[in-house]
């Protein structure tokens, strides 16, 4: 199989197509070859215009046991930036699924290692897809916000969560994401 998009800038470059075996051989090691790993096989994805699994991998990167010192953080931050990159490049005629929702249910339903972490970063990533995709095509599910009586996290509570509990400087990183928008 070849490329069918040009590269994301803010991923590692990958010169071919890669599978999830990247990512398998770290099993039970979430360290910084992962994180990295994580990112080649998102941009692989990504090139490969499966956009949606792309993203799925970004979420995997977030799994990451990493402190914020890393060097691989310094050459490749924790991906909000390239969520944001994706959703503006998206095409049509590839499937990206509703981020906005998918986001809303990762953040409710995460499990495992780091979860209250893991689901604040998805929440960052829900506000983030909000502000950029058209609510009439990517909306939230508002069946399982009634049917919960769930209340989502105003920007700032999750802004301040992540500079809590995130990897150091990762706040930072999360605010570039913005390019200085102000947030719902």
């Amino acid at each position: 199989m070849k490329f069918l998009l040009p590269p994301c800038p803010l991923l590692p470059e990958v010169e071919t197509p890669l599978d999830a075996s990247v990512t398998r051989e770290f099993v039970g090691c979430k360290d910084a070859l992962f994180y990295e790993a994580a990112l080649r096989y998102a941009q692989s994805l990504w090139r490969q215009a499966k956009p949606a699994q792309a993203i799925l991998q970004l979420n995997k990167s977030f799994m990451a046991a990493l402190d914020g010192s890393e060097p691989v953080l310094q050459r490749w931050p924790a991906p909000y930036a390239t969520l944001v990159w994706f959703l503006r490049h998206r095409q049509a005629d590839f499937f990206i699924g509703n981020p906005v929702r998918h986001f809303q249910h990762l953040a409710t339903r995460v499990s495992g290692e780091r979860r209250e972490l893991r689901s604040w970063r998805a929440w960052a990533c829900f506000h983030l897809a909000r502000e950029i995709l058209p609510a009439s095509e990517f909306p939230s599910d508002h069946e399982q916000i009634a049917k919960d009586k769930l209340v989502l996290p105003e920007w700032s509570e999750v802004l301040e969560a992540i500079r809590q509990r995130g990897w150091k400087g990762e706040d930072a990183t999360l605010l570039a994401a913005t390019d200085g928008r102000a947030m719902k």
